[in-house]
C-alpha cells in the first residue's frame, strides 16, 4: 500500500488552524495531499499551520473569510481552483465555542454559533460538491460535537447546530453516493490541551480510556475517511470520544 494515497489530491479544511482543525491538515498533508486553510481573521496562525504542512512536502494555500459569507466562501472556491484546479476533500471544522444560559440567550449569538457550524457547512459544501461531482470523486467529513448527545448546560446553540450535521451528513450522503463521493461526520468527545476556557466545560465525567482525548486522536479518524480506500463508509457518524458516550 502507499504510504502517501492522497497524493496529487487538493484538501480544505475549515477552521484549519487551531487543534482539531490543524490536526487534520497535518495529518492529510502526511498522506500526500495538498492543504488549504481556511481561517476568519488569524492569518499569523494559519501561515504557521501552512509553514508545517510545507515542511512536509506539500502545497499550502491560506484563505480569510468569513464561512457565512456566500460569496466569501465563492471566493475562497475560485481561489482554489486557480491555484490547483480540484478539490477532493473538505473537512468542514469551522465552529465557534461559547456558553450561554439559555433565556439569557440573545437571538443574535444563536444564529451566529448556528450560522458558522451550519450555514458555513451548508456553503462550503454545496461549493466543493459543485466541483466535485462532475469529476466522479470526493470526501467530505463534517466535525460533530458529543455535546448534541450528552446534552451540555448554557450550550444549546452548539448541541442543536451539531445535531443538524448529523441528518445534513445523511442527506448528502445518499445524494451524492453515485457520483463516488462520501459524507461523514466525526463527533469528538472530550479533547483535551490547549484550548478555549469554554470547550468541554459542560461535559461530565472522564472516558473510559482513562484520558482526555487529544486533537491527533481525531485527525487520525479524519485520516481515514479521507483515503480513497474508504469508499464503502458513507453516511456514518463516528465517535472518537474513549467511551465517554456509548451509542
Amino acid at each position: 500500500m502507499t504510504t502517501t494515497p492522497m497524493l496529487g489530491h487538493v484538501a480544505l479544511i475549515t477552521g484549519g488552524v487551531r487543534r482539531i482543525g490543524r490536526a487534520c491538515a497535518l495529518a492529510l498533508a502526511e498522506e500526500g495531499a495538498d492543504i488549504v486553510l481556511h481561517a476568519r481573521n488569524s492569518r499569523e496562525e494559519a501561515e504557521a499551520v501552512a509553514r508545517e504542512v510545507e515542511a512536509l512536502g506539500r502545497r499550502a494555500l491560506v484563505h480569510l473569510c468569513d464561512i457565512t459569507d456566500e460569496a466569501g466562501v465563492e471566493a475562497m472556491f475560485a481561489e482554489i481552483d486557480r491555484a490547483f484546479g480540484r478539490i477532493d476533500i473538505l473537512v468542514n471544522n469551522a465552529a465557534l465555542r461559547a456558553e450561554a444560559h439559555f433565556t439569557e440567550m440573545s437571538y443574535a449569538e444563536w444564529k451566529q454559533i448556528t450560522g458558522v457550524i451550519l450555514d458555513g457547512a451548508f456553503l462550503a459544501s454545496r461549493a466543493a460538491l459543485r466541483r466535485m461531482a462532475p469529476r466522479g470523486y470526493g470526501r467530505i467529513v463534517s466535525m460533530g460535537g458529543v455535546s448534541a448527545h450528552l446534552g451540555a448546560k448554557e450550550r444549546a446553540h452548539v448541541g442543536t447546530a451539531k445535531e443538524g450535521l448529523i441528518g445534513f451528513t445523511r442527506a448528502l450522503a445518499v445524494e451524492f453516493a453515485a457520483q463516488g463521493i462520501t459524507v461523514n461526520c466525526v463527533i469528538p468527545g472530550k479533547i483535551g490541551g490547549k484550548r478555549a476556557a469554554t470547550a468541554g466545560k459542560g461535559i461530565a465525567g472522564m472516558p473510559l480510556v482513562g484520558r482526555e482525548g487529544v486533537p491527533e486522536d481525531v485527525a487520525e479518524v479524519v485520516r481515514l475517511l479521507c483515503r480513497p480506500a474508504s469508499s464503502f463508509i458513507t453516511g456514518q457518524s463516528i465517535h472518537v470520544n474513549g467511551g465517554l458516550f456509548l451509542p
